[in-house]
C-alpha cells in the first residue's frame, strides 16, 4: 500500500531538495529546542541559587533582630529593612502572624502547602510556582528557635521575557536554516541530476530520429558506465534502424525488376483482352488491379526507405503554389475535384518539391477517395508566413482516438474495415506526413469546418516569398 502517493508523483529534483529541506529543519528545530531548555534550565537554576542565598542571608538578618516582644510595628520594620533584589517580595511568619511587603501581590495565601510542610519540618526549600497568572519562584528557609519562618518570592517575568525573545529568534533561524538548506538541495540536485538531463536530451534526439546522437564520456567514474551503456544502445540501434531499412530499400530494388516484367505482361495482356472469354477477362482485371497495387506499395517502399537511411532531400524550387495545386489536383484520381483559393493565398510564391508536394495531394485525394466516398474540395489559404491546404471528404470522419495512429506506417484504422477493392497500402499518409515534414511543414485531421460528417486533412507550409 502508498503511505505517501502524492509524494511519489513529485521529480527526483523536487524529492531531493524537499529531503534536504526537512533534513535542515529538522536539524535546526532539535538544535533550537535543546538551546532552548538548556537557556531555560540554566538561568531558572542560576536565579534559584542567587534567591537561595538572598534569603538565607535575609533570614539570618531576621532571626538577629526577633525577640518576643516585638510588636506587627516592630515586624514590618524588619521587612522594610532587608535588602532584596528586584522583583522580590519578602513575607516572615511569625507565630501565627504573617507580615508581608505586599499583601497584594504576596501574602500567606500564595505559599503551597507543600513548601510550608517542608518548612514547618526545618527544612528549607524552593518552588516553581504562579502568581497571579505570573511565573515566579518561592524559597521558604526555617528560622530555629523563633518559631518563625521566612519566605521571598522572586518574579521571572525577566526570564520569560528573554526566553520568549530567545524562541523567536530560533524560530527565525530555523525558517532560514530550512530555506537554505532547500537551496542547498536543489544546487546539488541540480549538479547532481545534470548529467541525466543530457542524458534525457540525448534519448529524444534519439526519438526524434537522430540516431547519431552520442554523450560525451563524464570526468565522474560512476557515470562513466552509463554513458557507455547508452552508447553502446544507440549504436545498436542504429545499427538495427540502418540493417532494416536497408534491407527494406534493397527488398524494394529487387522487386522492381520483376514488377517491370510483370506490368509488360498485364500490358500485354489487356492489348489482347478482346480475344479472351469472359472469365480469363475477370482474371486478367484482378491481376492488373493487384500488379497496379503491388507497384505502388513496392514504390511507396522505396521512398519510406529513403527517409530511414536519411537519404531523403529537397529539390526545392518556386513555385505558384495555387496554380501548382491546381495542376495536382487536375492529375490526380479525383481531377473534377474543386479547389478554392483565399485572395491572400493566390500569387504566393514559395519554394518546394515539386514531386513530393504533388505526392502529398494524390495521397490526400486518393485517401478522401478510398476511405471518404471521395473528396468533397481542395481549399487553400493563408496565415501570416504560412500556407494552409485543406483536403475534406464526405466520408465518417476519423475519430479522435486515431487522429495520430492514422499517420503511422501500415495504419488504416478503424475505416480499415469498409475499404473497397482498392485496399491501398497503408502508407499513403505517412509519407504525406514525411513530405510534409522534409519542407518544415506539418499535417494533422480534423472536423469538417462546416460542422457536416466528414475529415478535413490541413497541410501547413512555410512560405518564403520572392518579391518582383
Amino acid at each position: 500500500m502508498r503511505l505517501i502517493p502524492h509524494f511519489e508523483r513529485l521529480g527526483l529534483r523536487s524529492r531531493l531538495t524537499l529531503f534536504f529541506a526537512l533534513g535542515g529543519l529538522i536539524l535546526s528545530t532539535t538544535i533550537a529546542v535543546a538551546t532552548l531548555t538548556l537557556t531555560r534550565r540554566n538561568l531558572l537554576a542560576t536565579r534559584e541559587e542567587t534567591a537561595f542565598r538572598v534569603v538565607t542571608t535575609n533570614g539570618i538578618r531576621v532571626q538577629a533582630r526577633l525577640t518576643p516582644e516585638i510588636d506587627a510595628e516592630g515586624l514590618g520594620a524588619i521587612i522594610r529593612s532587608l535588602s532584596t533584589t528586584k522583583g522580590a517580595y519578602p513575607l516572615l511568619r511569625f507565630g501565627d502572624s504573617w507580615t508581608a511587603s505586599d499583601t497584594q501581590v504576596f501574602n500567606s495565601e500564595n505559599v503551597p502547602a507543600s513548601l510550608l510542610d517542608l518548612v514547618d519540618k526545618s527544612e528549607a526549600g524552593t518552588i516553581r510556582t504562579n502568581l497571579d497568572g505570573r511565573p515566579a519562584v518561592i524559597t521558604g528557609i526555617p528560622l530555629p528557635n523563633r518559631d518563625a519562618a521566612y519566605f521571598e518570592a522572586i518574579f521571572l517575568d525577566d526570564i520569560e521575557a528573554t526566553l520568549s525573545a530567545l524562541g523567536l529568534i530560533l524560530l527565525g533561524v530555523a525558517a532560514v536554516s530550512t530555506v537554505l538548506a532547500a537551496a542547498i538541495g536543489w544546487w546539488a540536485s541540480r549538479l547532481t541530476l545534470s548529467p541525466l538531463a543530457d542524458v534525457r536530451a540525448a534519448a529524444e534526439s534519439l526519438a526524434a530520429g537522430e540516431l547519431d546522437t552520442r554523450l560525451e564520456p563524464p570526468a565522474d567514474a560512476d557515470l562513466a558506465s552509463l554513458t557507455a551503456s547508452f552508447n553502446e544502445m544507440a549504436v545498436a540501434l542504429e545499427d538495427r534502424i540502418q540493417r532494416d531499412s536497408r534491407f527494406a530499400s534493397e527488398v524494394s530494388h529487387e522487386l522492381r525488376s520483376p514488377l517491370m516484367t510483370l506490368n509488360a505482361s498485364v500490358e500485354v495482356l489487356n492489348n489482347s483482352r478482346d480475344s479472351f472469354d469472359e472469365r480469363s477477362r475477370t482474371a486478367l482485371n484482378l491481376l492488373t488491379d493487384d500488379v497496379q497495387r503491388f507497384t505502388r506499395l513496392v514504390e511507396d517502399l522505396l521512398e519510406i526507405s529513403r527517409y530511414d537511411v536519411g537519404s531523403a532531400s529537397l529539390q526545392a524550387e518556386e513555385i505558384d503554389v495555387s496554380e501548382f495545386i491546381r495542376q495536382a489536383v487536375s492529375h490526380s484520381s479525383r481531377p473534377e475535384t474543386p479547389v478554392t483559393t483565399t485572395l491572400a493565398a493566390q500569387s504566393t510564391i514559395v519554394v518546394a518539391d515539386k514531386r513530393r508536394l504533388a505526392q502529398v495531394i494524390a495521397n490526400l485525394i486518393d485517401n478522401a477517395a478510398r476511405y471518404g466516398r471521395g473528396a468533397i474540395s481542395v481549399s487553400l489559404g493563408r496565415d501570416g508566413d504560412e500556407i494552409l491546404l485543406a483536403v475534406e471528404d464526405d466520408g465518417p470522419g476519423v475519430p479522435e482516438a486515431e487522429r495520430f495512429v492514422i499517420f503511422d506506417r501500415f495504419s488504416r484504422g478503424s475505416a480499415g474495415g469498409r475499404r473497397s477493392q482498392d485496399t491501398g497500402s497503408g502508407l499513403g499518409l505517412s509519407l504525406v506526413a514525411e513530405h510534409v515534414g522534409l519542407h518544415g511543414g506539418r499535417v494533422w485531421v480534423e472536423d469538417r469546418a462546416d460542422g457536416q460528417p466528414g475529415a478535413r486533412f490541413v497541410v501547413v507550409l512555410p512560405i518564403e516569398e520572392i518579391e518582383e
